[in-house]
């Protein structure tokens, strides 16, 4: 079985992120992943943006694969610990794409750092950073 199916089959348990909010495993391996949403009513603010909370969501969403994706075949060790995003533009399109990668992956904390583009005007909407640890 490849990795992005295992990675699928594993998070399909978080049922928040991909079950209610609707968010898809593009790629994983080597401590990245990519994840897309496609973005309808439901996840728009007032203005008709996507919401701040779904871009949260994304991003840590996209870093938990990210920093599970060399243990996905055994138990999950990493979880976040902390995070920060930079919101830098509305997201107004109907499809986010968010990559994720280590900026520095160690035996009990990690740094990750997702970028989330808006994939129709290809502007970046918001950047994270999540520390994450191992559990």
């Amino acid at each position: 079985m490849e990795r992005i199916d295992i990675a699928r089959r594993v998070f399909a348990n978080d049922q928040y992120a991909v079950g209610l909010t609707g968010i898809v495993i593009e790629s994983v391996g080597n401590h990245e992943a990519e994840c897309s949403l496609d973005v309808d009513s439901r996840h728009r603010n007032a203005r008709g943006a996507a919401m701040g909370g779904v871009l949260f969501t994304l991003s840590d969403f996209t870093a938990a694969v990210a920093a599970n994706s060399e243990c996905l075949d055994t138990e999950l060790q990493w979880v976040s610990l902390n995070a920060t995003i930079h919101y830098l533009s509305p997201a107004l399109g109907n499809r986010l794409l968010a990559h994720c990668k280590a900026l520095k992956h160690g035996r009990t904390t990690a740094l990750y750092q997702s970028t989330i583009t808006d994939a129709e005007s290809g502007r970046t909407v918001a950047v994270a950073e999540v520390t994450m640890i191992s559990v």
